[in-house]
């Protein structure tokens, strides 16, 4: 008994009581609702053997003793309350086994108030005659049985309350992506650690299903101070907030001197895990960190050791200057203004968290939102009514989400304006109306600049990636276009990420920005 509570728990221990009565055991609620059973065989258990069962066990609350028997015409019932039952109060020789009429209910051990009424019954079926010893047996198998139920119950609450943490964690990240920093602190309070200020982003790209040993070693290694939230769209990935070396709060349990930062620590302990990490930023940042980290990422599968950091590079919302911040917030306003007709309807702030879930993640979104693909459809439809915007398309995405992060920039962080020498331009290829001033933007210095930084590793090279990108970033279309195969062009993406260190294939990708530097390159280039 004890070797199968160890090892299976009820379901185990039933089943083996099930062939010592050759019929049928479980574990009945007071109510006779059955929680737990197992047969020996289909054709040993009696036509009703839920109902017999369920009006013996009433019986049995009702009547506060600590065992029953019941007789049919073929089978008996013993019945046995799993809590208040005191193992040595027990004889075997209160049960009369057969020797009742069929149908009586016979109560054995009177002890009124002595069992929970709430408490479950352990029952078993057994064909008549009952064997020799089986009631002891069931008597003998209360306690483990009764400790494998606790035992389970509490698991259960275990995984709920993990599970809760787990969603609590999660929606904090979501808040911090969004922008949303003070309700994400208000929420955070609850939990532990704190948020810190400022943070690196970093996610770990676990191997099989060890996310949550690699969380522990995580917790292991900088003692607690990282907010770490298993990822909601890859289920590989861990999402690490981590405080800034060195940078530790009075409160939280600074890193011991010389000790090597968390991310290292993890890839050197983990040995097949790969490893991400963001530049520091402010925790209002969040969302750029977690690109960057996925950036670094895609770099770090590539190298021996499994790390990379994040490869300085201006961020484009800081080179658009005012004009661009005024691009900006005329694009979005529709969507910032926009009022629902009924009170189920999203709001701007759901809309704005909608489209910053998409631009990132794809179709993932639905993941990311947890909301069904046609509620996402719906939403997408309205955003794009709104903004004039083919969310599907390219160049309105990358028009989007430069929007949008201009819009999470300080102001006083975005570059002076310099007048610029260029003659306006037509709208850019592909793009809406609503997203044409963008092509003015492109074309200040400090965009061209930031263009020329971006694109320098693959200057002169850039076939694959123009392709690529002109094919909206499929890889079908760019195979047929650049006359090779999808495996062809899926290994020559893979290089690039290595060379441009930016994520290609999986999304968040650096499309956006590549898209943006392309089109600046191109509106700087001499026109015939």
């Amino acid at each position: 008994m004890h070797r199968l509570a160890r090892t299976g728990g009820t379901a185990e221990l039933l089943r083996w009581l099930a062939g010592r009565a050759e019929g049928w055991a479980g574990v009945v609620g007071p109510d006779g609702t059955v929680l737990h059973a197992a047969a020996r065989r289909a054709g040993a258990m009696v036509p009703d053997v839920a109902g017999l069962v369920a009006e013996s066990a009433s019986a049995l609350a009702e009547r506060g003793v600590q065992a029953y028997s019941v007789d049919t015409g073929e089978h008996t019932a013993l019945l046995f309350p799993l809590s208040g039952f005191s193992p040595g109060g027990f004889s075997p020789g209160g049960f009369s086994p057969g020797g009742s009429s069929p149908g009586v209910l016979s109560p054995v051990l009177h002890s009124p108030g002595a069992g929970d009424p709430a408490a479950p019954v352990l029952a078993a079926v057994t064909p008549r005659p009952v064997a020799a010893g089986l009631a002891t047996l069931l008597a003998d198998v209360v306690l483990p049985l009764s400790l494998c139920l606790q035992a389970e119950t509490l698991e259960r609450k275990r995984r709920r309350v993990d599970l809760a943490e787990s969603r609590g964690r999660e929606a904090v990240l979501h808040l911090l992506m969004t922008g949303q920093l003070s309700i994400a602190q208000q929420v955070a309070g609850a939990l532990r650690p704190r948020l810190p200020d400022p943070v690196r982003v970093c996610v770990v790209e676990c191997s099989g299903d060890d996310r949550d040993e690699v969380a522990r070693v995580c917790v292991d290694a900088d003692g607690g101070r990282s907010w770490i939230v298993r990822c909601p769209v890859y289920a590989r990935h861990l999402i690490l907030v981590m405080p800034v070396e060195d940078a530790g709060d009075a409160g939280e349990k600074a890193p011991e001197p010389g000790a090597a930062p968390t991310d290292e620590t993890v890839a050197a302990r983990v040995g097949d895990c790969v490893v991400g990490v963001s530049e520091p930023v402010p925790l209002a940042d969040t969302a750029t960190g977690y690109r960057q980290a996925f950036h670094a990422l895609a770099v770090a599968r590539e190298l021996p050791t499994r790390h990379a950091r994040f490869g300085v590079s201006p961020d484009p919302a800081l080179v658009v200057g005012p004009a661009g911040r005024r691009w900006a917030d005329e694009l979005l306003n529709p969507l910032l203004t926009h009022v629902p007709r009924r009170a189920q309807d999203p709001g701007s702030q759901e809309l704005l968290a909608t489209a910053t879930s998409w631009l990132a993640f794809s179709s993932h979104a639905t993941d990311h939102l947890k909301v069904h693909r046609n509620t996402l459809a719906a939403r997408l439809r309205l955003i794009g009514e709104l903004l004039g915007l083919d969310l599907h398309r390219l160049a309105d995405q990358s028009a989007l989400d430069l929007a949008l992060r201009v819009r999470a920039t300080p102001a006083p962080a975005c570059t002076p304006e310099v007048p610029s020498s260029a003659p306006p331009f037509p709208y850019a290829s592909g793009t809406s109306q609503a997203a044409g001033g963008l092509d003015a933007i492109l074309c200040r210095p400090a965009v061209r600049d930031w263009a020329d930084q971006q694109l320098a590793p693959v200057l002169g090279a850039e076939e694959t990636l123009r392709t690529w990108l002109r094919c909206e970033g499929r890889l079908g279309p760019t195979a047929a276009g650049l006359g090779i195969s999808v495996p062809g062009v899926r290994k020559r993406l893979t290089r690039l990420e290595t060379v441009l260190q930016r994520s290609l294939l999986r999304p968040p990708s650096a499309r956006y920005d590549l898209w943006l530097a392309l089109r600046s390159m191109d509106l700087a280039a001499p026109r015939h």
